[in-house]
């Protein structure tokens, strides 16, 4: 699903604020390696799930990886970044945007209220290291689907 212009998109949470960084104007950094057996997934909701009211926690969940917060450089650790109706990766060499389609837990939270407008929408963890930048290769949730009715 591609994103949805005028898609207003509330994170009702304490996350780490970053600032607003044109993603041309980014370096191309090196990538940390991702630990060969770890697993990033979204608990909660589930595939299919509805949602009334469109306010909800996201659980997030790994294995054999730990999870902390942005800017600390700790070997087989990385922190959430949640992809909202993204239909491509962003560039893997590059830290991740940092949008109302793109966000970032840099506080090292598992989980997170959030609000969705009414309709169909795609969620999908993507781990980041401690400058944002995916891990190599990149760790990812299955993509689920969710819908917020009218």
């Amino acid at each position: 699903m591609a994103a949805q212009p005028g898609i207003v998109l509330r994170v009702l949470s304490l996350a780490l604020p970053l600032a607003a960084i044109s993603a041309a104007a980014l370096p191309v950094l090196a990538r940390e390696p991702a630990p060969p057996d770890a697993r990033v997934r979204i608990i909660w909701p589930s595939n299919g799930q509805v949602i009334k009211g469109g306010k909800f926690w996201l659980r997030m969940g790994t294995s054999n990886i730990g999870v902390a917060p942005a800017g600390v450089q700790k070997p087989k650790t990385a922190h959430h970044h949640l992809l909202v109706d993204v239909a491509d990766l962003p560039p893997l060499d590059q830290a991740i945007p940092n949008n109302s389609n793109h966000l970032h837990f840099g506080g090292g939270q598992t989980e997170v209220r959030i609000e969705l407008p009414p309709g169909q929408h795609t969620l999908q963890l993507l781990m980041g290291d401690a400058e944002h930048v995916p891990l190599d290769p990149p760790l990812m949730s299955k993509k689920i689907t969710v819908t917020i009715p009218e």
